[in-house]
């Protein structure tokens, strides 16, 4: 169930994870190279940027964390390179750090006072400055939207529940390629380490946050 005071603006964290060009356009390598249908992303796409607005207005701090790939794929191991040939879409350079492919969509652009991660694995704690920003900005709750929902948005929500953060997942702000494997990480997740919502709730108890704080306001007049 989700909590208002867990998610209060002071304390929370909007964490848009991979939903960049290459993965979720129509004419990035995800589709173009790969063959992918991308058609739940865009519907994700749409839910994460109503919700990435309503947090700004909000005050809940914004981080993209951005899947990146080095040049000459200097970011790449051994182990990370057998791992994605059983993917069922990989490409070397998808998401190349500095290129087009590697940008958030349009609708998600980075704004002022947003924050921006690159993330080499599909957790976007490992190896990067996420746990550092998010300790320093004192918060301690993270909602968690973007691509794909049973990988990296799963992975990421995991690693942040091991280092002792509450996690959400904006569910209908979330996608897969096989929808049925984002349906099962959402019961998993839900289950076991995470509060499952939809967009809407998230914005609902936000916006009852600045109702609240504009009536103390005109009751301290």
């Amino acid at each position: 169930m989700l909590t208002p005071d867990r998610i209060h603006p002071s304390r929370t964290a909007l964490l848009l994870i991979d939903l960049s060009n290459d993965f979720v356009d129509p004419g990035g390598k995800a589709a173009r190279a790969g063959g992918r249908d991308v058609a739940p992303a865009v519907g994700a796409v749409r839910q994460a940027a109503m919700l990435a607005t309503g947090a700004r207005r909000a005050g809940v701090a914004v981080i993209h964390c951005l899947h990146t790939t080095l040049p000459g794929a200097a970011s790449d191991s051994a182990v990370w390179h057998d791992a994605r040939s059983r993917a069922t879409y990989s490409a070397t350079d998808i998401c190349l750090d500095g290129s087009w492919g590697q940008q958030p969509v349009d609708q998600l652009a980075p704004e002022p006072g947003d924050h921006v991660v690159k993330k080499f694995r599909y957790g976007a704690f490992t190896g990067t400055s996420l746990e550092l920003l998010l300790r320093s900005l004192a918060l301690d709750t993270v909602i968690c939207v973007g691509v794909s929902t049973n990988v990296c948005v799963d992975t990421t929500a995991r690693e942040a529940f091991s280092r002792e953060f509450f996690v959400h997942i904006a569910e209908d702000a979330c996608a897969s390629w096989d929808m049925s494997l984002h349906d099962a990480a959402l019961r998993t997740a839900g289950q076991r380490f995470a509060v499952v919502a939809r967009t809407a709730a998230f914005l609902d108890s936000w916006a009852a946050v600045a109702t609240s704080s504009e009536t103390e306001i005109d009751n301290a007049r």
